[in-house]
């Protein structure tokens, strides 16, 4: 085990601050684009776009198998994850994109606080959560370790959506770290 990684005893005694993270109103704290494979951008502010998603990100070029047509899949425009989880699993904030998330919030991101259709207003902007799943992969296992890969996809880590969530852009507009992110529906 690599210095980067946590054993899953640590990662579920961490586990009482994501749950602590508020229901209603949070705060984004951090945006990263994925202008490329395997490319990270850390931004201060964004624009999100009905068409477009996260402008500059790379996913209606990246496409994806769970489609007909192979076309990006907009269900997956926005990921999404709980900034208190990805501070417990990745350690320092530089880390976190390694995520590979677009939107880090503070706020409860689970099944029950926010099943699919809730939306978020976050500056100018809304966002609408989907049914489909976001889980661990290779990737995040990698980055991250076999213990986080276990914990984030237990029975209880989906219920939580600790590996994060999937929206799509509802309205388009303008966002930047800071902004409250509120459940508007």
């Amino acid at each position: 085990m690599s210095s980067t990684t946590l054993t899953l005893e640590v990662l579920q005694s961490g586990l009482a601050s994501v749950l602590a993270s508020p229901k209603d109103t949070g705060t984004l704290e951090y945006i990263v684009s994925r202008p490329g494979v395997g490319l990270r951008e850390v931004k201060s502010e964004a624009m999100l776009d009905e068409a477009q998603g996260l402008v500059g990100d790379h996913w209606t070029h990246r496409g994806s198998s769970r489609t007909s047509d192979g076309r990006a899949n907009p269900d997956t425009q926005v990921t999404i994850m709980n900034s208190r989880l990805i501070a417990l699993v990745a350690g320092r904030r530089d880390r976190w994109q390694l995520a590979g998330d677009q939107l880090f919030i503070d706020l409860d991101i689970s099944c029950g606080n926010l099943p699919p259709g809730t939306r978020l207003a976050i500056g100018s902007a809304e966002i609408e959560v989907t049914a489909e799943p976001h889980t661990g992969c290779g990737k995040f296992l990698e980055r991250f370790g076999k213990d986080a890969l276990q914990f984030v996809n237990s029975a209880a880590g989906r219920q939580l959506r600790l590996r994060g969530v999937n929206a799509r852009v509802a309205r388009g507009g303008s966002i930047r770290v800071g902004d409250r992110v509120t459940k508007t529906q």
